[in-house]
C-alpha cells in the first residue's frame, strides 16, 4: 500500500463502525481507571494516534470493528461526512497523549480524570451518536475557523448525528 493511500481517513464514515469504536473506548478507559491498568492508557493512546492518522488501517480496535463486529451486525451503514469525524479524534489523541504524559509523569488522578472525560464524550457517541467533536467542528465551521471546502457536506451539520 503506498504511503499516500495509508495516511487517509475515510470519507465518508459508517456512523455504526465509528459508534463500535466509541464502545471500545468506552470499555477501555473505564477498565484501566477501575482495575488501575495504568499500561492501557497507552494502548488507547495509539490507537487515537493511528485513527486520526490512517482511520481504522493501523488501528486494532478499528480493524476489530471494520472487519468483525460491524459486518456481524449485519446492519445496513448509515453514512456520515468524514472530516467531523476525523476532527473528533484528534480530539480523542488530545486527551489520551494528556492522560499517558499525566501517567508517566506519576500523576494518575490527574490521568484518571483525562480518561473520565473521554470515556464521557465516547459514551455519549456510542450511546447516543452524539458526537461532541462533531459539534465543535460545525461550531468551527460556523465561526470561519474551518474553511466550507474541508466539508461541503457538512454545511448543515447540525441536522446530522456527524
Amino acid at each position: 500500500m503506498p504511503t499516500s493511500e495509508l495516511f487517509t481517513f475515510p470519507d465518508p464514515v459508517n456512523e455504526v463502525s465509528a459508534r463500535l469504536v466509541a464502545a471500545g473506548v468506552v470499555t477501555m478507559s473505564v477498565a484501566a481507571i477501575a482495575l488501575d491498568l495504568r499500561w492501557l492508557v497507552a494502548v488507547i493512546a495509539y490507537g487515537f494516534v493511528a485513527r486520526v492518522l490512517t482511520g481504522p488501517t493501523l488501528s486494532p480496535l478499528g480493524q476489530l470493528v471494520t472487519r468483525v463486529l460491524t459486518p456481524a451486525l449485519d446492519r445496513p451503514p448509515k453514512l456520515v461526512p468524514g472530516p467531523p469525524k476525523r476532527f473528533a479524534q484528534g480530539i480523542g489523541v488530545a486527551f489520551s497523549v494528556t492522560a499517558l504524559v499525566l501517567v508517566l509523569a506519576g500523576q494518575w488522578g490527574a490521568a484518571q480524570v483525562a480518561l473520565g472525560m473521554l470515556a464521557t464524550a465516547a459514551f455519549l457517541e456510542a450511546a447516543f451518536a452524539l458526537c461532541l467533536g462533531c459539534k465543535a467542528f460545525a461550531l468551527l465551521m460556523r465561526a470561519g475557523v474551518i474553511p466550507d471546502d474541508v466539508c461541503e457536506r457538512c454545511n448543515d451539520i447540525w441536522a446530522t448525528s456527524a
